[in-house]
């Protein structure tokens, strides 16, 4: 039997796809071995997001050549589709395929073994409109299902050079959408969750349809528990979509909003189309509608130009936001793109400064969010079992509001929503106590008296 052996940077997307093109390769009597065993092939999914993503990409091309030398070595992903010059340049590379055309991937491999001469696919991407289709029926991960409905951007922020390695925004067909939901719930999955490179764009290359409908369309999937979006940004949260949300029972009270930066002029040089007062009262909005709601963040610290007042600025006005949670990245330099090129870069050392002022704030922020439901019970998927330390036996998962929660259960709990009393609020992971049927009969009957 032939092997496969997959290495996957960058983001869940990127995951994702791997899925996608493993299903392609078992379909062909394929097995997958681990990616530092000897493989007949070698698929490298590449990251571009950085310039440290480009040299992490070659390292690992490089690992699997020496690995087995007889191998043949496909190459996909953002950095394939940006560099492919650069990428069929390394020795041992046989198969360059960028971020389309990956469903061809087999005919490309049997070719290569027929002619032995090296093959270089990539096309401009610019000029793709159509959404590429990649199923995946199933995931190691048997908790959340996730569910790719778009692929690129249109927005061409200073700082990111993603529409360049994935296109303008494509959306995938509603009917696709809905058929490989309801093939997820059919394979067990309690939780699907929406992902794309600019998820909450959906629907926007669409006529007369939008994110709004699609939420409607599988809200009313049978045996689905939870809807979560990925990401959205605050300008994708229309009337339509809070309307959905109000009426939803399915809907994660959880949603990512990116802010990157909390002070006008530092959004308005990283070119995002929203000013922070925009962004506060769209989030506003959505605690009108869910008051317990969680909102995570993403945040980009020392922004070219960036000045400590419009950092202090920033700081305030996140704090105001009580988010549930914020990722914090230093600024890092992308070749390519306009803020590489900016004036005054910030030396590191002020970055990292303020990089752990604002994890500081976080941690406050989570710790805050996880103390309001202490006492409340919230209905968890564990999605694991902690092997060590204090909490060591018992079952861990995500709530619908994204807070991670453990607790003591009986192992035919794994992987089943299960409803858990918040006994202890922490940081990373809160503490509860699963409820018994008898408990959960008394609180159904004390609700209804």
């Amino acid at each position: 039997m032939p092997s496969v052996a997959f290495h996957t940077l960058g983001c869940k997307v990127n995951y994702y796809e791997s899925e996608g093109i493993w299903q392609l390769f078992k379909n062909e009597g394929y097995e997958q071995t681990d990616f530092e065993s000897r493989a007949d092939v070698y698929v490298i999914n590449t990251c571009t997001v950085t310039n440290t993503g480009d040299k992490k990409s070659r390292q690992i091309i490089r690992r699997a050549v020496r690995r087995n030398p007889d191998a043949i070595v496909c190459v996909t992903g953002c950095y394939a589709q940006t560099a492919p010059a650069e990428v069929a340049s390394i020795p041992g590379v046989d198969i360059v395929i960028g971020t389309q055309d990956r469903d061809k991937i087999l005919p490309l491999v049997h070719r290569f073994r027929k002619e032995r001469e090296p093959i270089n696919v990539v096309r401009n991407i610019m000029k793709t409109r159509e959404f590429e289709e990649l199923d995946v029926p199933e995931f190691e991960d048997r908790t959340r299902g996730f569910l790719k409905i778009q692929e690129g951007c249109n927005n061409f922020c200073t700082f990111c050079i993603i529409p360049w390695s994935r296109g303008l925004l494509r959306s995938r067909r509603p009917e696709k959408v809905l058929q490989q939901a309801r093939q997820l719930v059919e394979g067990g999955y309690q939780e699907i969750v929406l992902t794309g490179i600019h998820t909450g764009g959906y629907g926007e290359d669409l006529e007369g349809y939008s994110l709004a409908n699609l939420l409607r369309e599988l809200d009313g999937v049978d045996g689905l528990e939870r809807i979560r979006i990925s990401s959205i940004e605050a300008s994708q949260i229309t009337d339509d979509v809070l309307d959905v949300l109000g009426n939803s029972s399915k809907l994660c009270r959880h949603f990512h909003v990116p802010l990157q930066a909390g002070e006008d002029n530092v959004l308005r040089r990283m070119r995002r189309k929203y000013t922070a007062q925009e962004y506060g009262e769209k989030i506003a909005r959505i605690h009108e509608i869910f008051p317990d709601v969680g909102i995570t963040t993403d945040v980009i610290v020392g922004f070219p130009g960036e000045t400590n007042e419009q950092f202090e600025e920033g700081y305030r006005f996140m704090k105001e936001m009580a988010f549930s949670e914020m990722h914090v990245f230093p600024y890092s330099k992308r070749t390519g793109t306009p803020a590489a090129r900016m004036d005054e870069q910030i030396e590191e050392e002020i970055k990292m400064e303020r990089v752990h002022r604002l994890i500081d704030l976080s941690e406050e922020m989570q710790l805050a969010y996880a103390r309001k439901f202490i006492g409340r019970v919230l209905e968890v998927i564990p999605d694991r079992t902690i092997k060590e330390g204090p909490l060591a036996g018992c079952l861990a998962g995500y709530a619908d509001n994204y807070m991670q929660v453990a607790f003591p259960a009986e192992p035919g709990q794994l992987r089943r929503l299960t409803r858990v009393r918040v006994t202890e609020a922490g940081v990373n992971e809160s503490i509860g106590a699963a409820l018994d049927r008898e408990a959960i009969v008394a609180e159904a009957s004390s609700t209804q008296g």
